[in-house]
């Protein structure tokens, strides 16, 4: 199996959606399929209720997201809905998307280029380290490699009033993960595997604290400002390394143990 995920990706893309989609567009298709299984496998997905989203390659500022309804280990790289930026459907698609998710979406699409992928979850761990006042502690290895990328958001509601994009891209600002207060965990990222990476550190570091917080906070040991300097210092040469290594290994995880996301 070649170890190269673009052209992993460009192989698989040829099994996804109609004969008129570019090439470009099928690559997405994939790697976003490939998102809604992995977030699946991880236990992360919240039945029909959370969702990802691609950016569709091309000047159009089209994106790509679930059909509102499916489950995520359903999702395959032919059932995805594309909409632009004001949620209309591009295509003749019959199904729904999720309003939330068009708001949330949307807004970070149109402001970040390099959010080609954003994905977006509410697991018991991230819902519960974005309700605490105190966010997300350098008590752990994982903690530091995602606090310099970590911005915070504050609950408004169910997001539902496009008002609020404004608010997220603001509080997002340059950063690649967020803290959705009372809500959730976010990542993005110039390509599918960096959103993922990128949400895998931020829920295991979330799963850490909670478990280390169990034993009360007074007991809690905070990293070293030296080590977190260290650490993010690390990252900045060890990221794009790791992003290479890991993203064939996720796909020959979902041949084995979710196959078809790419058809």
């Amino acid at each position: 199996m070649n170890a190269n995920p673009d052209t992993r990706a460009s192989q698989s893309a040829a099994k996804a959606g109609p004969s008129k989609i570019s090439t470009e567009e099928r690559q997405a298709r994939v790697a976003l399929a490939a998102l809604y299984r992995l977030v699946a496998l991880h236990g992360w997905d919240d039945m029909i209720f959370t969702h990802i989203s691609a950016r569709v390659p091309g000047p159009e500022h089209h994106f790509l997201i679930n059909p509102y309804g499916w489950f995520f280990d359903e999702i395959t790289a032919s059932c995805l809905v594309k909409v632009d930026l004001q949620g209309k459907k591009v295509d003749d698609d019959p199904q729904p998307i999720n309003p939330a998710g068009f708001t949330i979406h949307s807004a970070i699409h149109a402001a970040r280029a390099d959010a080609q992928f954003v994905v977006h979850v509410h697991t018991d761990a991230g819902v519960a380290v974005s309700a605490q006042e105190a966010g997300l502690l350098p008590i752990t290895q994982h903690a530091l490699i995602v606090l310099p990328s970590l911005a915070y958001h504050d609950y408004e509601g169910i997001a539902l009033n496009l008002d609020e994009r404004q608010r997220i891209v603001a509080d997002l600002g340059d950063k690649s993960l967020m803290l959705l207060r009372n809500h959730g965990t976010l990542a993005l990222g110039p390509t599918a595997c960096d959103a993922f990476l990128g949400l895998f550190m931020l829920e295991r570091a979330c799963q850490q604290q909670v478990m280390a917080l169990s034993a009360g906070a007074l007991g809690v040991r905070h990293a070293p400002a030296a080590a977190r300097d260290e650490v993010k210092t690390q990252m900045a040469m060890m990221g794009p390394m790791a992003s290479k290594l890991a993203w064939p290994g996720l796909l020959r995880k979902l041949d084995r143990e979710s196959p078809g996301y790419d058809t």
